[in-house]
């Protein structure tokens, strides 16, 4: 397995989005979807901190966060990642797109990317997400993906994971 910290932040370009780096010129755009501990942020300067905790955390080799952007205009249109289990071999992949964008095939080349690397570079043996069972465009678009329902919670939480073949 090969854990972050990366000597260089890996970006993925795909044909239509790049998994790239978040910068502090991106934050702006970011606050309705800055999540940290399933809290959301409300203000530009939560986002802010949100963002360094993120960042510290790649850093400690917990997680790894891109921004989705467009590929023609470097814009962010969401963020993806892994955001914990990876020092177990597993990563619990989360994605969110702003509103204006969903619906445009924009996570389902995120995912893929991000998939692709958690497989082939970090070296993980389990790949799964969450979501709400209320969320059907997250649940249709994970079974798209080869993602397989393995447990519905009692809070509304439903969890799957990539089935892979052998």
């Amino acid at each position: 397995m090969k854990l972050p910290p990366y000597t260089f932040f890996p970006n993925i370009t795909g044909d239509k989005i790049s998994l790239r780096q978040i910068s502090t010129a991106d934050i702006d755009e970011l606050v309705e979807i800055s999540f940290y501990d399933a809290v959301q942020a409300t203000t530009k300067q939560q986002a802010t901190r949100m963002n360094a905790k993120i960042n510290q955390d790649y850093i400690d080799g917990n997680s790894i966060h891109w921004g989705i952007s467009e590929r023609l205009t470097n814009k962010i249109v969401g963020t993806c990642g892994y955001y914990r289990g990876l020092d177990k071999g597993e990563g619990e992949l989360g994605c969110v797109l702003l509103p204006q964008y969903r619906g445009q095939g924009y996570m389902s080349s995120a995912m893929v990317l991000a998939v692709e690397f958690g497989l082939n570079t970090i070296g993980l043996k389990r790949i799964w997400a969450a979501t709400s069972q209320q969320n059907k465009e997250a649940i249709k678009l994970l079974e798209r993906l080869n993602f397989i329902k393995i447990t519905d919670f009692e809070d509304n939480e439903v969890q799957y994971e990539l089935r892979q073949h052998n």
